[in-house]
């Protein structure tokens, strides 16, 4: 009988680590996008993102397919490291739905010259070979 506790409270004590180390993985690969949006580093920025067709990002003109369309929207709306500012996040909840599957809900906000706007975001993280990477963002 002891046995079966002990091996019981292993196991949980194993799937409790194993959650923190993934959402702790999700704070990280959040941390190292803010940063390099902060250093000007798009494509650093980018790492975050599936990196394929599928990756799908909503924001106010509507959804957006795929990595790279998704990187040149960026591109545009923010061609020079002024019109990037600082970014910061603030985050609010972080969800594993599965061993697979994370949500994350938070806010973001720049702080530049002449102005700072921000909003909300909510993401979905799968982990892909491995990695936990985002599959869609929807940010207002």
């Amino acid at each position: 009988m002891k046995k079966l506790i002990l091996s019981c409270l292993l196991l949980l004590t194993t799937c409790f680590a194993l959650k923190a180390q993934d959402k702790q993985a999700i704070v990280k690969l959040m941390h190292d996008q803010q940063t390099a949006w902060s250093k000007g580093d798009l494509d650093g920025f980018m790492q975050g993102y599936w990196k394929s067709d599928s990756l799908m990002f909503i924001g106010k003109r509507g959804p957006t397919y795929g990595w790279q369309q998704t990187l040149e929207n960026y591109k545009k709306g923010y061609p020079d490291k002024a019109a990037m500012g600082k970014l910061t996040f603030r985050i609010d909840k972080v969800e594993l739905l599965s061993k697979q599957d994370a949500f994350v809900m938070g806010a973001w906000s720049l702080a530049r010259e002449k102005d700072a706007p921000g909003g909300y975001f909510t993401l979905w993280f799968r982990k892909i070979n491995g990695e936990w990477k985002i599959v869609c963002d929807h940010t207002s």
